[in-house]
């Protein structure tokens, strides 16, 4: 890495609060059935972390179950409910406030929060809970995330926050979306899913 002057990567990860309740007030709508028959039918949700210039940012996702599709992300200073509440908001106005709608998370303070469930409650968004402790039951943003670090971001070194937004953009809406085929959609990509669907409709 010396030799081709590549700036070392960081292992270390910032605190993330785990604590949660695991009981009935959660429960598991999706169970793992990640291959929808239409879009705006199950929303996911999560979030990582990405280090600028020595400080943590959070980076929030909400998926598309159909198309596997990326439709909105925030990108925030604090892990806090805000980050998750305006990447739902801008997803829910993106897509025309669609009906019917679950929305499946893991248990982290952010999701479980009075506020979110609230906002969720008032406009009849059933919320579905991983198991905790378990990734797999949200496995498709786990993916997501995998790749995005893979691909992207633990590629280069990020000094401002422009910067990151700057590059996780041109990769969920210049790459990922638009140009990475998937094999759990038959190699299309996710707009290809999504453009295929509503010309089926």
């Amino acid at each position: 890495m010396r030799t081709l002057q590549l700036p070392r990567m960081s292992t270390d990860k910032p605190y993330r609060n785990y604590r949660h309740k695991d009981n009935g007030d959660c429960p598991d709508h999706l169970h793992q059935d990640f291959n929808q028959k239409a879009p705006n039918i199950v929303w996911a949700s999560d979030f990582t972390y990405i280090k600028v210039s020595g400080k943590w940012y959070y980076l929030c996702i909400v998926m598309d179950l159909l198309p596997r599709k990326v439709i909105s992300w925030n990108i925030s200073g604090k892990p806090d409910v805000k980050l998750v509440m305006n990447a739902f908001k801008k997803a829910y106005s993106k897509r025309n406030c669609p009906s019917g709608l679950m929305f499946h998370s893991d248990q982290g303070s952010q999701y479980t929060a009075f506020s979110f469930k609230q906002l969720l409650d008032s406009l009849n968004v059933v919320q579905s809970f991983s198991k905790k402790g378990y990734p797999f039951d949200n496995a498709c943003c786990e993916c997501f995330f995998k790749y995005l670090k893979k691909e992207e971001t633990n590629r280069r070194t990020y000094h401002s926050l422009q910067e990151l937004q700057l590059s996780v953009f041109k990769y969920i809406e210049g790459y990922y979306n638009s140009r990475r085929p998937h094999s759990s959609l038959g190699m299309l990509t996710p707009n290809e899913k999504e453009e295929l669907f509503w010309n089926q409709a």
